[in-house]
């Protein structure tokens, strides 16, 4: 009776074959994921400048898409054609001449006309035009047509483009209701607000409110540190876990850093 084939242990070569393979595999990886933060700035650099408000944009193109999907084939095709000539000279930097493309293209209810509005909002506060921004963003704030998510947006850019001549109540009437845990706006509406009630002298209202911003992870991480630090001048403690707090302000680990340090220098 023959015997059975004897198993054949991998050869150190196969084994070291396989390594190599997983650290290729993991360098790739890394190098996939280093292209695409650098995609990322390259677009932030090309395209954020202009306006200084990229989400703003992106809001009220996605809000106008929503509403011209009810209208007409041709006119949807018009206006975008329209929409993107104006976005093309504001890529340019080029201003006046998108204002002027967009002038007429933002009278109107719908969707194109408010995407045309906030862009034209957006020129006005790059050229140092609050009120003129404020009264754009406000017809689109106040225009019951439009998704609720842009008519938010647009009131808590009015209220930002005018804070300074802005009576504190008036600010927290107006978008107080947008600065809760729950609103996708909350970092923005409540710092405002919060601002708003240190106007008013009333830090044991602006402190809780600032801590709650600080501490919620949905809030852009910039929000997160300005409320943090206002928060502990107000004397109220916005720091849950320290060494989270320290690796989100200085990008590195402090366990690490206490471990290297501890290991003491390399031989």
């Amino acid at each position: 009776m023959a015997k059975p084939p004897t198993p054949i242990a991998p050869s150190t070569t196969d084994k070291g074959q396989k390594r190599a393979d997983a650290e290729q595999e993991m360098l790739m990886r890394e190098v996939d994921e280093a292209v695409r933060q650098d995609e990322v700035g390259n677009f932030a650099k090309k395209y954020g400048v202009p306006l200084g408000g990229a989400f703003v944009l992106a809001i009220a193109a996605f809000g106008g898409f929503l509403l011209w999907q009810s209208s007409s084939e041709a006119s949807l095709e018009e206006r975008s054609e329209e929409l993107v000539q104006a976005m093309d000279e504001l890529d340019a930097n080029n201003l006046g001449l998108a204002d002027e493309e967009l002038t007429a293209l933002s009278e109107g209810t719908d969707g194109a006309a408010a995407a045309a509005a906030m862009l034209r909002a957006g020129i006005a506060m790059e050229q140092d035009r609050p009120a003129d921004a404020a009264a754009l963003f406000d017809r689109v704030a106040n225009n019951a047509e439009l998704p609720s998510e842009m008519r938010d947006i647009a009131a808590i850019r009015s209220v930002s483009a005018q804070y300074d001549t802005l009576d504190p109540q008036v600010v927290i009437d107006r978008i107080g209701p947008l600065a809760q845990a729950d609103s996708a706006y909350f970092g923005s509406a409540g710092e405002l607000v919060a601002h708003a009630y240190l106007a008013q002298n009333k830090p044991d209202q602006a402190g809780p409110l600032l801590v709650s911003i600080s501490q919620d992870d949905n809030v852009p991480q910039s929000i997160r540190g300005r409320t943090r630090q206002l928060a502990g001048l107000l004397g109220f403690d916005a720091i849950e876990d320290v060494d989270a707090a320290l690796t989100e302000i200085t990008g590195e680990n402090p366990a690490t850093a206490s471990d290297v340090a501890a290991a003491g220098p390399a031989q």
